[in-house]
């Protein structure tokens, strides 16, 4: 492989013409110029320059390689320059969070990605574990979590809260325990997790969410307050998850005597470089979560 130092030197030297000069342009000898000659000649096996005095001409060699240098320079000139250029409006986002908050979140990032057509949002839904393993991996720029992290390379930063509400067919306007174990529950997969977080403050006869008669389940987060909306038991929820259900008259949302939130955390790998664009979109969600 060519060492690129020694071929900007003897395209420097064709452009000028002169050695002297050359030297003087790159901070270099006249020496130092000519042993960058002679180890190019000597790794290619060929004369680069016809040397007459202190002047010289170009070999064929040195014509195909002074053309084919000056474009292969300027390459690693814009590659240089594009690394180092890190637009915060320019470039891809990647991130992760559970489904409440993605549902209020992502129409906001869309929103910025509309006033910054190059800057991309990629946004994924996921549960703490994944988002977990996938950050491990780096294959997100950072995740909302509302659980801290157990890996030791992985930060989290407490940005906000978000209440977690019981959420009932539009007709039950009073809670008691014996309403809840006549209407069932709408499990979801951090379903007996919220469960535990409100019920156990607010009812002494609640155990574990399996205490009720189990009437339905959904992974989507979109479609968990369906079923309730249609009567066929309650669930509990996130309050940013209850909000986007399409069928508001449907449902109803009750508030319980002992509030219960949960924690958002901002997490990242330690050892990801975070760069402006990735700064700028964390810093936006921070602000808008409080």
């Amino acid at each position: 492989m060519l060492n690129q130092m020694w071929l900007n030197t003897f395209c420097t030297l064709v452009d000028v013409g002169h050695f002297t000069r050359t030297a003087e342009q790159l901070n270099m000898t006249q020496s130092g110029v000519s042993q960058h000659i002679k180890k190019l000649e000597q790794q290619l096996t060929k004369a680069l320059l016809q040397r007459e005095g202190k002047s010289f001409t170009l070999t064929e060699t040195g014509k195909r390689l002074y053309e084919q240098g000056q474009q292969i320079l300027l390459s690693f000139a814009e590659l240089e320059l594009s690394v180092k250029q890190d637009d915060k409006y320019e470039g891809v986002v990647k991130i992760a969070s559970p489904g409440s908050i993605g549902l209020k979140l992502y129409p906001y990032l869309l929103n910025l990605q509309s006033e910054h057509r190059n800057l991309i949002i990629d946004y994924s839904f996921a549960p703490n574990t994944g988002i977990e393993k996938t950050l491990y991996k780096r294959n997100y720029d950072f995740g909302l979590m509302t659980e801290l992290s157990k890996l030791d390379n992985i930060s989290s930063q407490r940005i906000a809260t978000e209440p977690i509400v019981l959420v009932t067919p539009a007709n039950i306007e009073n809670i008691t325990w014996s309403a809840l174990m006549k209407l069932g529950f709408i499990s979801h997969p951090d379903g007996s997790y919220h469960a535990q977080l409100l019920l156990s403050q607010n009812f002494t006869e609640f155990e574990h969410a399996n205490q009720f008669p189990h009437k339905g389940f959904s992974n989507q987060i979109g479609l968990i307050c369906e079923p309730v909306s249609h009567g066929l038991g309650f669930t509990v929820l996130p309050l940013h998850a209850a909000q986007q259900f399409r069928s508001q008259d449907l449902i109803r949302i009750h508030f319980l005597p002992k509030p219960t939130y949960e924690t958002l955390y901002l997490c990242v790998n330690n050892k990801s470089v975070q760069s402006e664009r990735v700064k700028l979109v964390k810093s936006l969600i921070t602000k808008f979560l409080n």
